[in-house]
């Protein structure tokens, strides 16, 4: 069951912008993992292989407006090239793919102490609470189970607008690329779905899939240790010709499920957040 959480957090002090890069976030996350279960924050942190996770960039309340009437959502900040404050309400969004995953950090959301500090850099948060369900002002938090998010796929809706929130590459080969083709898009999903939902998808109708209308650019994001190009922005993809209702069902479900599982590289570290805008 795919979670995606927003966890409220107040800053007590300035945070650094080199303490806000996803590196960092990507630390303070296993950090918040060890403490309910080290042995688990020790294996996610080890692992290479594709993680049951995804994090945001950290952003501060209010920055990002809603778009059509709260049916969408603007790009999201991705980069801090100034501290922010203490005090200044924050808010960060981690998606969990696998039931066990969420189960084995139930403790963590259960005993939630609202005054016990974390570190990010020089800087205590106090995580003040947690979303799990969508709210008017916050569209990043929901949960469905699998079987629902299929269930709930359309046989007939032939259109599909993603908006890029925070930079999305892909891996091609040796080297990465930040075209959003249909192949990079959507066998990004079918992976990750395949790989946690429990139902699996043999192959779906790639080849019906074309990107009608493209408004995006690159950006970059930089840390002490690397810099990643990735697009941001909006593309829209039909689905033309012969195609079956099921193949149809797949492609929406997939695109359904891009909020929890990102899209392309280093989603664990703030990249390929995408929304399915409702217009």
């Amino acid at each position: 069951m795919p979670h995606s959480l927003v966890l409220n957090l107040l800053p007590q002090s300035p945070i650094p912008p080199q303490f806000l890069t996803g590196r960092h976030l990507h630390a303070l996350f296993l950090t918040l993992v060890s403490s309910v279960d080290k042995t688990l924050g020790d294996r996610l942190h080890d692992s290479t292989a594709d993680k049951a996770f995804t994090l945001s960039p950290l952003q501060i309340k209010g920055n990002t407006p809603l778009l059509k009437g709260g049916k969408g959502v603007s790009q999201l900040q991705f980069s801090h090239q100034k501290p922010i404050d203490g005090g200044i309400p924050c808010w960060w969004r981690i998606s969990l793919l696998d039931d066990n995953l969420f189960s084995q950090l139930t403790q963590l959301w259960l005993n939630l102490n609202p005054q016990q500090p974390w570190h990010l850099g020089p800087a205590n948060l106090f995580i003040t609470s947690i979303q799990g369900t969508p709210q008017s002002t916050q569209l990043w938090a929901n949960a469905i189970s699998y079987p629902q998010l299929y269930e709930q796929a359309s046989e007939s809706d032939r259109t599909i607008n993603f908006s890029f929130a925070t930079p999305a590459a892909f891996r091609q080969g040796k080297f990465d690329t930040t075209l959003p083709t249909r192949e990079c898009v959507f066998n990004s999903l079918l992976s990750r779905w395949n790989k946690y939902s429990g139902s699996e998808f043999t192959q779906i109708a790639i080849e019906s899939i074309f990107p009608s209308f493209i408004n995006i650019h690159t950006e970059a994001l930089a840390d002490s240790r690397s810099k990643f190009i990735g697009v941001v922005g909006e593309v829209n993809y039909r689905l033309l010709g012969e195609i079956e209702p099921i193949q149809i069902k797949q492609i929406n479900a997939l695109a359904d499920f891009a909020v929890y599982a990102g899209i392309g590289r280093k989603t664990t570290m703030g990249m390929g957040m995408v929304r399915r805008l409702d217009y």
